[in-house]
């Protein structure tokens, strides 16, 4: 009956363990704050494209294996 806004998933904390990796070390590499590490993983703030090839690039995988889109349900 309505639109639902699409939604960004991550896998920073999934990636983060397998990496044996500390938000603060994940910071580091993508040049950003522990806090912003710690807002994009609990869904709080979407970065930018060029953070999430920084973020992919910090684990070095593919943007595609940190995010997924969600486009949600349109029309239902």
């Amino acid at each position: 009956m309505g639109e639902r806004a699409g939604e960004l998933i991550n896998r920073i904390a999934v990636l983060r363990a397998e990496y044996k990796m500390t938000q603060q070390e994940l910071a580091q590499k993508a040049g950003v704050s522990r806090q912003t590490i710690i807002s994009i993983e609990k869904g709080k703030y979407t970065p930018s494209l060029a953070l999430g090839f920084e973020i992919a690039n910090a684990f070095g995988v593919d943007i595609n294996e940190v995010f997924q889109y969600n486009k949600g349900e349109v029309g239902k």
